[in-house]
């Protein structure tokens, strides 16, 4: 049996697993190792059950409890090369620890990860595509400003994906925020609005995609529910029926986590 947890995701931190019965991996450490535990634990994943890591970038909401996780147990990490220079040069990894250069993809656990590129001011930041079976994947894809060609290419026709939708456009016009950093939050480098993101969850659902988490919502520029009838909306203007045609839910920054059976 094959699933995908969204253990929590939200601006302040973000991990998702993937497995199977041979065992899993965790996508990001994004919060404490204390609190990612107890994330597996209320999912009923053991600590054994992870055999490596996958880090999309080196921002602190995704790797903030991975020095730590590692110091509790040894297991391989995977990023792009960019992101493990700047983890190498922040301290968060060390000669000591195992890690390898994602490239094209790898196998773990009789799962393919394969990565693609996403646009975000960090130093080479990546999705990852699970491929479980031959039919069947999940996609996470968060942290970047624009739809890439190559996150096109790599998601279009998978069943599942976590896709940001990050922040609500009125929102984060008339929020507090510095306009430089609105600016940085709404630019190509930046994050996916729920606009944005609606429209690509109908390119998707076109393409088969019928099991939806949307993620990494700003605390300060959106709401579950905006997210939520944002998305869903586009989606039935095209004339998809939720429950019938899709399953969507808004991913938790807490302890309520998502869990899709593929």
């Amino acid at each position: 049996m094959a699933k995908f947890v969204n253990l929590y995701s939200s601006s302040k931190g973000n991990s998702s697993y993937a497995g199977n019965s041979a065992g899993g991996i965790l996508i990001d450490v994004g919060k404490s190792y204390k609190f990612t535990k107890e994330s597996l634990q209320r999912n009923r994943i053991s600590l054994d059950d992870i055999k490596a890591i996958f880090i999309t970038h080196e921002h602190s909401d995704h790797i903030c409890g991975l020095r730590v996780f590692l110091n509790q147990k040894k297991v391989p990490v995977f990023a792009t090369q960019g992101t493990l220079n700047s983890l190498l040069k922040k301290g968060i990894l060390n000669n000591k620890d195992e890690y390898y250069d994602i490239n094209s993809g790898t196998e773990i656990c009789n799962m393919q990860i394969i990565p693609f590129a996403t646009s975000h001011d960090s130093a080479e930041s990546c999705g990852y595509k699970i491929v479980f079976r031959a039919d069947t994947s999940f996609c996470v894809a968060t942290d970047t400003g624009i739809i890439t060609d190559d996150m096109r290419e790599k998601i279009i026709g998978c069943n599942g994906i976590l896709l940001e939708t990050n922040y609500d456009d009125k929102m984060l016009y008339y929020g507090y925020y510095p306009r430089k950093i609105k600016d940085r939050i709404s630019s190509n480098l930046g994050h996916l609005s729920n606009y944005s993101a609606a429209k690509f969850a109908f390119e998707l659902l076109k393409s088969n995609t019928t099991r939806f988490i949307l993620g990494h919502l700003s605390e300060n520029n959106n709401l579950p529910e905006l997210s939520f009838d944002t998305v869903t909306k586009s989606l039935c203007t095209n004339g998809a029926r939720e429950k019938e045609d899709y399953l969507i839910d808004v991913a938790s920054s807490k302890f309520g986590s998502q869990e899709f059976i593929l």
